[in-house]
């Protein structure tokens, strides 16, 4: 046994854990599969600018000491999220704002959108006769109504999941968030930014003087891998490590169509989603946007990656489970099986079969490592 910790995934997770376990003096190996270190918060320098290869990645936390934890690797710019729906070329802000609502009604107080929601939500809320929402969209039609819901919910709901709204469980939108403010930040964390430079900096932070290996598949050469180290720690899905033995989890993926464009700015900001079931993408990205203080910005050159979401299959990049009772039932069998392990810790969003945002990352595993001798 050459090493405490094999850790099979570099993206935030595995870099983290490696981070906190060499620095508690075990000896830790990272591998992955691809030709780069980050998993999907890896950025692809184009011309200076930071692409998010993999999709748009934007921190946020209201928890000091993990914000205060990634600065010590690369300070973070204040960049906010203010997202941008087009609904049939009209634009109109997220999350839902009093912005949103002028665009929509031409309501100029918050007296006059509470009274237009109502009226909106009255006939979805008649509907249901004292009933929860049994499906995404009566969910949404009882907390917003029909206008929002038709323009800025359902085509892009639907294209994302590549399922109808009646197809899809309620608890998707448990709750949507209404401002009665002219706010557009996306985010209610006291923290939000990117790191300057890029993710790379604060991945090549985590690994710094740690032994890693790239192109490497643990599947591979399974035998090998397990036998070199006191304990696995494994990022990727936790069905292909049990060799899917009680079948196939189910996967949403994206395909990304990513361009170079010669304009300094092509759509004047960083997220603008694609509402309408016409338009096949989901959002556009423009990178740059994310880093305004980065000398790129000012280039007559700017990059752009237009975002369809599929289903998943195998070859394609697994991005979001699929939360539904046949996926859940199907997981808690691989987590009983998980749970058994004495030397193998799962952990992220493939090993967990959950949507982590990056703070929530950090956190688990430093509670992780804590757990660990």
């Amino acid at each position: 046994m050459k090493y405490d910790y094999l850790i099979v995934g570099s993206g935030l997770y595995g870099a983290m854990f490696a981070h906190l376990a060499t620095k508690k003096g075990k000896k830790c190996l990272v591998i992955d599969k691809r030709s780069q270190l980050g998993g999907n918060v890896y950025c692809e320098d184009v011309e200076g600018i930071h692409v998010h290869k993999y999709g748009a990645h934007i921190f946020h936390t209201s928890n000091k000491a993990i914000w205060d934890f990634v600065n010590s690797f690369a300070p973070f710019n204040r960049y906010t999220n203010s997202p941008v729906a087009n609904y049939n070329g009209k634009l109109y802000n997220l999350p839902f704002n009093m912005n949103t609502f002028y665009a929509m009604w031409g309501t100029t107080t918050p007296a006059e959108a509470i009274t237009k929601i109502e009226e909106q939500k009255r006939d979805a809320l008649a509907a249901l006769h004292g009933r929860e929402p049994a499906n995404l969209e009566e969910q949404a039609l009882s907390l917003v109504g029909r206008d929002i819901y038709e323009k800025l919910i359902k085509g892009y709901t639907e294209k994302q999941w590549g399922r109808k709204c009646t197809e899809l469980p309620a608890f998707i939108i448990k709750r949507l968030p209404v401002r009665l403010t002219f706010d557009n930040n996306y985010f209610n964390d006291v923290y939000q930014g990117i790191p300057i430079g890029g993710y790379n900096k604060l991945i090549d932070g985590l690994l710094e003087g740690i032994e890693t290996k790239i192109e490497a598949d643990f599947f591979e050469n399974r035998k090998y891998w397990q036998n070199i180290a006191e304990k696995i720690v494994f990022t990727g899905k936790i069905d292909e490590f049990y060799d899917y033995k009680f079948g196939k989890l189910e996967y949403r993926t994206v395909r990304f169509e990513t361009e170079k464009l010669a304009e300094q700015n092509h759509q004047g900001n960083a997220v603008i989603n694609y509402t309408e079931a016409e338009v096949p993408y989901t959002r556009i990205i423009e990178h740059k946007h994310f880093e305004p203080e980065n000398p790129a910005y000012q280039k007559n050159v700017t990059v752009i990656s237009r975002e369809y979401s599929t289903e998943w299959k195998d070859g394609m990049e697994p991005f979001y489970p699929v939360n539904d009772d046949k996926n859940g039932a199907l997981f808690q069998k691989y987590k009983s099986l998980a749970n058994a392990e004495k030397n193998v810790i799962f952990g992220g969003r493939l090993a967990e079969y959950k949507y982590y945002d990056m703070d929530d990352v950090i956190e688990k595993v430093m509670k992780d490592v804590q757990k660990e001798n």
